[in-house]
């Protein structure tokens, strides 16, 4: 396989990824880090650096709107769940 097409489905893998957690957004990030060891967050930071390597600037909010599909002030209040129980 070819490095562009390598990267091409490397690509579309990580969008699935991403789309998958935008639609299953009772998996909190708590979950995903106890479990998998990352996290949306950690999508989004990963996302800011790779932007920042190619000499992109992108603040961390930024690339939290790209994972999260909105501000990540919205999605909070819509589905984080209260862990003070």
């Amino acid at each position: 396989m070819d490095e562009k097409t390598q990267t091409e489905l490397e690509a579309a893998a990580f969008r699935q990824l991403v789309s998958h957690l935008r639609e299953h957004t009772e998996v909190q990030n708590i979950d995903l880090m106890n479990l998998a060891g990352f996290c949306r967050n950690c999508l989004s930071k990963w996302y800011r650096a790779a932007a920042e390597e190619r000499g992109l600037e992108m603040d961390y909010e930024q690339a939290r709107e790209i994972i999260y599909g909105m501000p990540y002030s919205e999605w909070k209040a819509k589905y984080q769940k209260d862990d003070s129980k």
